[in-house]
């Protein structure tokens, strides 16, 4: 059984959602993209934003996001962030890392 559950994940992405906004996250594939993109992220390098003692990746972002240390952005958002992210290089460590809820390309 995967702890914490999709449904206390879905709850937590959307922890921060106004009364009446549309949620962040209404489905599982929502969750298990954005999982999926911070798993690959932190194989190719970055650092975890939790403690861990020798997680694997996959465990590491389901962690995260549960922690609410890593927020999921629509399509929309992220472009908004990228054109922010350009003009100002200076970024802070402690900043949490954003993933785009968008579906993925196939080669």
């Amino acid at each position: 059984m995967l702890h914490p559950s999709y449904t206390d994940l879905i709850n937590a992405v959307n922890s921060g959602v106004e009364p009446g906004e549309e949620p962040v996250v209404q489905s599982r594939y929502s969750i298990v993209i954005a999982t999926a993109k911070r798993a690959r992220q932190l194989i190719a390098g970055e650092d975890p934003l939790i403690a861990t003692k020798g997680k694997k990746p996959l465990s590491i972002a389901v962690e995260e996001l549960y922690q609410s240390k890593v927020k999921i952005l629509s399509e929309d958002e992220a472009n908004e962030e990228e054109s922010e992210g350009e003009s100002s290089e200076a970024g802070d460590p402690q900043e949490e890392t954003a993933l785009e809820d968008a579906p993925e390309e196939k080669l």
